[in-house]
C-alpha cells in the first residue's frame, strides 16, 4: 500500500441500524476526545508516566468491539485507551487511572499502558509488544473449557506480528480451534519502522495461512467495514470454526509516544491520511444516508465533551494512590498484613 496516497472509498452503512451507527459514532468521539484531553493534560499538568495515542485509529477498536458480546474478552496494547473506551470501561475510572488515583480502573497502579477492567472483559493492556496475544488465546481456551460461548479478541500492531509469540499462539489456536480473533492494527509503523522494512511479507493478513487460519484485510478507517469483518470472525469463532486473522489498515496521525518527534514521516503523508479521518467519514455517511441530522450529531459531540470534563473533575478530586497501597491488591493475605 502506498502510505502517502491511500485509496479509500466512501463508507457503506446500508442496512445497519441507526442506533448501532450512532453508538459507534459516540464511542469513536469518546476515544478521540479522551486522548486529545490526555495530550493536553500531560503537557500542562502534573500527570505521571507517559502515554501512547492512537489518534486516527478509532474505527478499529470501535468496529471490532461493537461486534462482540458484553462478556467477550479483549486484550490490548500499550496504545490501548480506545479499546477500553469501546469495551465500556468507565471514563471516570480511566481518567482517574491517568492521574494515579485510587478510584482508577487499576486503583492508580497501572497507568496508561496497563489499563484493565475484568468486569468488562477487558483483560489488560501491556507494554510488552505482543504480550496480549497469548493471554487472549488462553482466555479463548478457558471459554471452551467452561462452555461459555465467549470469544476472545487480541489487538496488536504490525510490529507484533514479527514476535515469536504471535506464531506460537496462532498455531495452538488453530490446532484446538479456539474462539479467538486476532486483530492487527496495521498503522504502518512499529515506532519508526515501516512494514516494508521489517516484514518480508507485507500482506500481513496472509500470515494466518501457515496455520490454516483465514485472513482478511479491511479498511481500518471504515468503522462499518471493520464491524462487518469482525462480526463474521466472531460468528465463526463462536460456532466452533476457530480463529481468524484480521488486518485493519489504518494510520496514527500523532507520534509514537508522548514527546516523540515524527521526523521519520513525510508531513504530506500525515496530511493525506488526515483526509480519511474515520470519525468524519462516519459522520458524512450518517448525514448522507439521512440516519442523523447535523444537530443530532453535534449534540453527541457536546455530550462527549461534557462527559470528558466530568471525568477530569472526578479524577482531580479523587484520592492519590501512594506507596502504602503497594500490597493491597496482590492477595487477600497481603491486604490484611
Amino acid at each position: 500500500m502506498n502510505r502517502s496516497a491511500p485509496d479509500l472509498g466512501p463508507i457503506d452503512i446500508s442496512g445497519m441500524p441507526a442506533e448501532l451507527l450512532l453508538g459507534m459514532y459516540r464511542r469513536m468521539l469518546e476515544a478521540r476526545e479522551f486522548e486529545e484531553q490526555l495530550y493536553y493534560l500531560f503537557l500542562t499538568r502534573s500527570m505521571p508516566g507517559t502515554m501512547h495515542q492512537a489518534t486516527g485509529q478509532e474505527a478499529v477498536a470501535v468496529g471490532v468491539i461493537s461486534a462482540l458480546r458484553p462478556d467477550d474478552y479483549v486484550t490490548s496494547t500499550h496504545r490501548g485507551h480506545q479499546h477500553c473506551v469501546a469495551k465500556g470501561v468507565s471514563l471516570d475510572e480511566m481518567m482517574a487511572e491517568m492521574f494515579a488515583r485510587r478510584t482508577g480502573s487499576c486503583k492508580g497502579m497501572g497507568g496508561s499502558m496497563h489499563l484493565c477492567d475484568f468486569s468488562k472483559g477487558m483483560l489488560g493492556a501491556f507494554g510488552i509488544v505482543g504480550a496480549g496475544i497469548p493471554i487472549a488465546t488462553g482466555a479463548a481456551l478457558s471459554a471452551v473449557t467452561r462452555g461459555s460461548g465467549q470469544v476472545a479478541v487480541s489487538f496488536f500492531g504490525d510490529g507484533a506480528m514479527n514476535e515469536g509469540v504471535f506464531h506460537e499462539s496462532l498455531n495452538i489456536a488453530s490446532l484446538w480451534k479456539l474462539p479467538v480473533v486476532y486483530v492487527c492494527e496495521n498503522n504502518q509503523y512499529a515506532l519508526s519502522m515501516t512494514v516494508d522494512r521489517s516484514s518480508a511479507v507485507t500482506d500481513l493478513y496472509t500470515r494466518g495461512c501457515a496455520y490454516g487460519i483465514p485472513g482478511e484485510r479491511v479498511d481500518g478507517n471504515d468503522v462499518a467495514a471493520v464491524y462487518h469483518a469482525a462480526s463474521r470472525a466472531a460468528e465463526r469463532a463462536r460456532s466452533g470454526g476457530g480463529p481468524t486473522l484480521l488486518e485493519c489498515v489504518t494510520y496514527r496521525v500523532r507520534g509514537h509516544a508522548r514527546f516523540e518527534a515524527s521526523h521519520y514521516r513525510d508531513p504530506a503523508e500525515v496530511e493525506a491520511w488526515k483526509g480519511f479521518d474515520p470519525i468524519l467519514r462516519l459522520r458524512a455517511a450518517l448525514l448522507g444516508a439521512g440516519a442523523a441530522s447535523e444537530a443530532e450529531l453535534d449534540a453527541i459531540v457536546g455530550q462527549v465533551e461534557d462527559a470528558m470534563q466530568a471525568a477530569i473533575t472526578f479524577a482531580e478530586n479523587s484520592p492519590e494512590a501512594g506507596p502504602e497501597d503497594y500490597l493491597l491488591y496482590i492477595t487477600d493475605e497481603a491486604a490484611h498484613a
